[in-house]
């Protein structure tokens, strides 16, 4: 993908590819009975719509002779009518109501089948789409915007959508009719048809010509919709820091950049047909002129009926239909190609992290990790964000990561999840290698809250049961309290049913943080990693944490990462990281004693904590002996 993206941005148009497209056909022979049933829908309608054109002709012919028969010598005279003429006359009118009967009925079958089958595979796509996203690893969507993928599992599944279930069957009925219309011309009258035939292979060639130009224009459009829709997407999930910053103009300047972009590739799309439908319907009048001049002559020499006429004249608007359908059907094929090939580009995508053949699932673990000779790059980079990385935690040990930002602590805590893979040595749970071991039974046995703290729509009690929806009222409860939650909670008027509002925007930033908490401590796990998981509160609500962090790391081995003093002092090991390397290892103590990096860490950084005011001593105390 990044690489087709490098090349659109140096001006290389994407060559016409409909081999996606072809891919996403094969969705249609999940619902191979809703299908048949369109397709026999369809040829009956059309066959019903072939045959009135034979009935017009029956219709004409009597009226013709009844007209002859009236003027003829002994003839009936004016107003009287042959009772052979007004039964064929009735017949054929009976035949028509008949055949339009049968050809609304299928029309109708037809496309309501060739709606619930495009329905039907449009619910594949976008399923398959998400449940892709949610396998990709961290490193694919480090590299990849979150409106990009959002356009293409609904605007993008939408115009596949939209071709399977009107231009495939369209398609086919303009293939069927045409071929249809054809052979009724060639049989009412084959040397009026040869003129009608060198119109036909000069449109297709101007259709081919078409599609081949306009679906890498479709492409380009999708690609610049799905910018705009990007800055859509940033612009209303930050819209606060956008208010705050005052910066809505220069929004508004990025989103209506985005916006002509997206018009003006509109603009050349249509400027492509607004030529080919009038080049279309050119040729297809100066095929009408001459079938009207040759066939006049026809009638003149009395070679040709009335009734034949009209036939014909039916059929030969039979013919130019499809010829003036293919046109919408060029459109959709392109939209379709395009758009399908962005859809396999997410669906083909390469998971950096995913099972290996011969995974095996991770027993209940005991908690020992194991960083041996740990190097990783991000992207495959030359520059290491961490090098030589060696340490053990040890199980029901607590691991405290120091170091200034951009010194690989959140890359430490990411490789042990196995959010991404080293790219040398092992990371080792219980000795087992996590890379050879599935993600989902490594996962369920790590708890984990990040510094950016993220809630879903829904109500408290569903985001503190997201990983463990089966858990009972009392388990979500504990854990609310544990995490110092369930006092806050009980406060709201609907408790535990309170909705958070999107990404938990009802909720302040330390509330948040502690249903967080709450939703880790509720896996009850072995492994326990804590992202700066008290940034966001104050020193009150810390020192109350804290202290149920203190009695629920035991027995658990722990992962912190912390600014703050409280939580470094009592660490069994604490790692001092500095440009991707440990340079300092050991508890407080001795590195207060030994390591003048982290004694310059804990004067400088942590020294405000060192020297808490009274009311973040007086928390601690009370909280201590509450418990």
């Amino acid at each position: 993908m990044a690489k087709a993206q490098r090349g659109q941005g140096r001006g290389e148009r994407p060559k016409a590819n409909f081999r996606n497209l072809g891919r996403g056909l094969a969705y249609v022979g999940h619902y191979r009975t809703t299908a048949l049933i369109a397709v026999v829908a369809l040829l009956v309608s059309i066959a019903a719509q072939l045959m009135v054109p034979q009935m017009v002709q029956l219709i004409l012919d009597a009226v013709a002779r009844g007209v002859a028969l009236q003027n003829a010598p002994g003839g009936p005279g004016p107003g009287a009518i042959a009772p052979e003429i007004r039964q064929a006359l009735w017949w054929a009118l009976a035949l028509i109501g008949v055949f339009a009967l049968a050809r609304g009925l299928f029309a109708f079958t037809q496309a309501f089948m060739a709606e619930k089958l495009s329905q039907s595979v449009a619910f594949d796509f976008r399923n398959a789409l998400f449940a892709k996203v949610q396998r990709l690893s961290f490193s694919y969507h480090d590299r990849n915007r979150t409106g990009q993928l959002m356009i293409r599992a609904t605007d993008d599944v939408e115009k596949v959508r939209l071709f399977l279930g009107q231009g495939l069957l369209m398609s086919l009925q303009s293939l069927v009719l045409l071929t249809g219309a054809l052979a009724m011309l060639i049989v009412t009258n084959w040397r009026l048809t040869l003129v009608v035939l060198p119109i036909l292979p000069i449109a297709l060639v101007l259709f081919m010509v078409f599609g081949t130009v306009t679906q890498p224009l479709f492409r380009e459009a999708q690609a610049k919709l799905s910018a705009l829709n990007t800055v859509l997407q940033e612009s209303l999930a930050g819209i606060r820091v956008v208010k705050a910053f005052a910066r809505e103009q220069r929004q508004l300047s990025k989103f209506r950049a985005a916006a002509e972009e997206v018009m003006h590739q509109q603009i050349k799309v249509a400027r492509v047909f607004s030529f080919l439908f009038p080049t279309i319907f050119l040729v297809m009048s100066l095929g009408q002129v001459a079938v009207l001049y040759f066939g006049g002559r026809q009638i003149l020499f009395d070679t040709l009926t009335i009734g034949e006429w009209q036939k014909f004249s039916i059929y030969l608007l039979y013919v130019f239909f499809p010829m003036g359908q293919l046109g919408f059907i060029i459109s959709q094929v392109s939209q379709a190609g395009a758009s399908a090939d962005r859809i396999f580009e997410i669906l083909d995508a390469p998971n950096d992290v995913s099972d290996r053949p011969d995974a095996v699932a991770l027993p209940p673990v005991q908690g020992r990790v194991e960083f041996r000779d740990v190097t990783f790059r991000y992207f495959d980079s030359s520059e290491p964000v961490l090098a030589g990385i060696s340490f053990v935690a040890e199980p029901g040990e607590t691991v405290a990561l120091l170091g200034a930002t951009g010194s690989g602590k959140t890359s430490i805590i990411n490789l042990i999840p196995r959010f991404y893979d080293v790219s040398e040595g092992q990371v080792l749970i219980d000795g087992y290698d996590v890379r050879e071991v599935k993600l989902e039974s490594l996962r369920r046995q790590i708890g984990i809250v990040l510094q950016e703290t993220n809630l879903f729509s829904g109500t408290i009690r569903e985001n503190i049961a997201f990983g463990r929806p089966d858990a009972t009222d009392e388990e979500v409860i504990a854990a609310a309290q544990a995490a110092a939650a369930h006092d806050f909670i009980l406060s709201f008027p609907e408790g535990y049913a309170t909705p958070v509002g999107e990404r938990g925007t009802t909720l302040s930033g330390g509330q948040k943080q502690r249903i967080a908490i709450a939703r880790a401590l509720l896996l009850d796990p072995h492994i326990l990693i804590l992202d700066d998981s008290t940034s966001s509160v104050d020193v009150a609500t810390e020192a109350r944490i804290q202290h149920a962090l203190d009695r629920l790391m035991e027995g658990r081995t722990s992962f912190v990462i912390a600014q703050r003093i409280s939580t470094v002092v009592n660490a069994d090991q604490i790692l001092v990281l500095e440009k991707g390397r440990i340079v300092a290892q050991g508890r407080h103590a001795e590195l207060m004693e030994n390591s003048p990096i982290y004694a310059d860490i804990y004067r400088s950084q942590l020294v405000e904590d060192a020297h808490a005011p009274d009311e973040t001593v007086a928390a601690s105390t009370s909280v201590a002996a509450a418990g």
